[in-house]
């Protein structure tokens, strides 16, 4: 679902508009929703870590690696 057009400012000082909207996403069997920007056609998809985290998923640099954080009793 597409919404408005939100302007970005690249390292090289180019602005460009591009729609945005919300939409579902699945991943590693674990669904959310969240807002993404619509790239040219052909451009690489990103995963952003607020999507990753939202579903308990982290990011570990170290070993370039995506690990599921551990359930959490509730008390």
């Amino acid at each position: 679902m597409q919404g408005k057009i939100q302007s970005r400012i690249f390292a090289n000082g180019t602005v460009k508009e591009y729609p945005y909207g919300l939409i579902r996403i699945e991943f590693m069997g674990e669904t959310t929703a969240g807002r993404v920007i619509f790239g040219e056609f052909g451009s690489e998809p990103l995963l952003g870590v607020t999507a990753l985290e939202s579903v308990g998923i982290i990011v570990d640099p170290v070993n370039k690696t995506l690990k599921r954080l551990p359930a959490i009793p509730l008390k």
